[in-house]
């Protein structure tokens, strides 16, 4: 793949499973056989990523992620997040990587943080 096929791909994930809230849809597409998983939350594998996202779209069923960069090394594809859980809330802050392997996400790895009300500086984290 190409990397501008491979951030469509991850962004394609992303988008779909969350925005859309469909899951299914979403590894259906763009998983692979075997899916490790890195995030302390989510067991291995597909059905349990469909199940987390089934999980937060309960909880929060106005949640929306919006992708604001994505970088491509080799097989990795990383994308810089902003989660919000509630419209009006700061929400999160997410770095999610991706492996790859012949065309589908093999390995997911994340890093979030809550955006704060207030920062010693103006920059903002995006």
């Amino acid at each position: 793949m190409t990397e501008k096929e491979l951030q469509a791909a991850a962004s394609g994930l992303l988008d779909t499973a969350f925005n859309l809230g469909e899951p299914e849809k979403a590894v259906s597409e763009y998983v692979g056989d075997k899916f490790v998983q890195h995030n302390p939350q989510v067991a291995d594998g597909a059905e349990a990523f469909i199940a987390f996202v089934h999980s937060m779209r309960s909880q929060f069923p106005e949640m929306h992620l919006d992708i604001k960069r994505v970088i491509t090394q080799g097989e990795m594809v990383v994308t810089h997040s902003h989660m919000t859980l509630t419209p009006g809330e700061p929400g999160l802050a997410l770095a999610d990587f991706f492996r790859f392997q012949d065309g589908k996400v093999v390995e997911h790895w994340d890093v979030i943080q809550n955006i704060p009300d207030t920062s010693a500086n103006s920059n903002g984290m995006f």
